[in-house]
């Protein structure tokens, strides 16, 4: 009986996590339709990230790990910066969407690539 509630309350915690992420994405993404400035800043803060370790920690109940995951995402930040490059010279090279997301896409790649080589030289 208790492994059946407990199954219960770990898909009643994925199935909750899903509809919370699934509603911020959606209205997100309905925003930037009509306000593009409050869209673009909501979408800067790490939504994901505040979603994410609330998350962790309520599964895990692990404050150690929840804070090794945050610093990882703060020393993540910039790379994934690296995304958005490409749609700051669209205009100016007459770049489209679509080639800015897959060059944004292949950045990425490169950057987390080097990103985790640097931190396996120091660490």
């Amino acid at each position: 009986m208790r492994q059946i509630l407990q199954v219960n309350s770990l898909m009643f915690l994925a199935v909750g996590k899903t509809i919370v992420a699934a509603v911020l994405i959606s209205f997100v993404s309905w925003l930037s339709g009509r306000q593009t400035s409050l869209a673009g800043f909501l979408t800067a803060l790490p939504l994901t990230t505040l979603l994410a370790l609330a998350f962790s920690q309520m599964e895990w109940q692990n404050a150690e790990q929840s804070v090794d995951y945050a610093k990882s995402v703060f020393a993540a930040v910039p790379v994934t910066l690296l995304f958005f490059v490409p749609f700051l010279f669209a205009k100016k090279f007459e770049i489209g969407f679509w080639q800015c997301y897959l060059m944004g896409c292949v950045f990425l790649l490169i950057g987390y690539f080097a990103f985790s080589n640097i931190v396996k030289i120091f660490t």
